[in-house]
């Protein structure tokens, strides 16, 4: 079984974010592979090594973000895939989905495993694009995932408990926070990742379907409104009615 993990270097989430103009600064800022990522590989592992097979980590970003790739690598990862091009600087969630989804072409695969969203964008719809660039179906929000007999089945997580979900392989699968329990790179592992093979690409090397020039631009940015302190009610009698009328305002009843 041959499986992709998508994976992503994003600026250190424990650090305040800088913006850049309209971007986020990720120039001279420390970084770290997403830590949503991490769960994503560490399911593909857990699947290459109960059916055999090869885990290929994909991502796109500068030649830093090589530092990702190389972290998963790190953790078992067989090879990586990495697509570095000054031209995709504040590259949009449609024409990453279109880059990820060249990239992965050039390989076998039978799963595509990725986070539910990144935590420096949380658009969330990368991957549901990046599966309809493939043209493969997509479970999302799995807590669990079983592959058996050319089957893919999750449980998929729900605000009541969770979903049996089953889809015919190949197929792209988003894994949730907590899924499993992402194993620690081990010194050897460290080591090894140097000498694993990893294809840097450019946007030339890849056939893009429609290209990958950004769809959209940032209009404004403007600091988020700050809090205000709220509205004491005293109940003179009436307090219930108002709360009603206050909650019926804000559309919760």
């Amino acid at each position: 079984m041959n499986i992709v993990v998508c994976a992503k270097q994003i600026p250190d989430p424990n650090l305040k974010p800088e913006l850049d103009g309209d971007r986020l600064k990720r120039a001279g800022v420390a970084a770290v592979l997403d830590e949503g990522d991490e769960y994503g590989v560490e399911a593909a592992l857990q699947l290459a090594e109960a059916h055999g097979g090869e885990v290929t980590v994909v991502s796109m970003g500068p030649e830093s973000a090589m530092e990702a790739v190389r972290k998963a690598l790190s953790m078992g990862a067989h090879k990586g895939i990495l697509v570095s091009d000054d031209s995709l600087a504040g590259a949009d969630a449609l024409a990453t989905a279109r880059v990820l989804a060249a990239a992965i072409k050039r390989v076998e695969f039978d799963v595509v495993i990725t986070a539910v969203e990144s935590t420096d964008g949380y658009s969330g719809v990368v991957p549901q694009m990046l599966a309809e660039f493939l043209g493969i179906p997509n479970a999302t929000f799995a807590k669990s995932l079983e592959v058996a007999d050319g089957t893919l089945k999750i449980n998929r997580q729900t605000e009541k408990g969770y979903d049996v979900v089953e889809t015919p392989l190949p197929a792209l699968v988003t894994v949730t926070a907590g899924a499993n329990e992402p194993r620690y790179p081990s010194f050897k592992g460290i080591v090894g990742a140097k000498s694993k093979p990893v294809d840097q690409l450019s946007v030339g090397d890849l056939e893009i379907d429609g290209g990958a020039a950004a769809t959209q631009s940032v209009a404004n940015i403007e600091e988020a409104a700050k809090r205000g302190a709220g509205e004491v009610v005293e109940d003179d009698g009436t307090g219930a009615e108002r709360i009603a009328a206050f909650l019926a305002e804000k559309k919760v009843i």
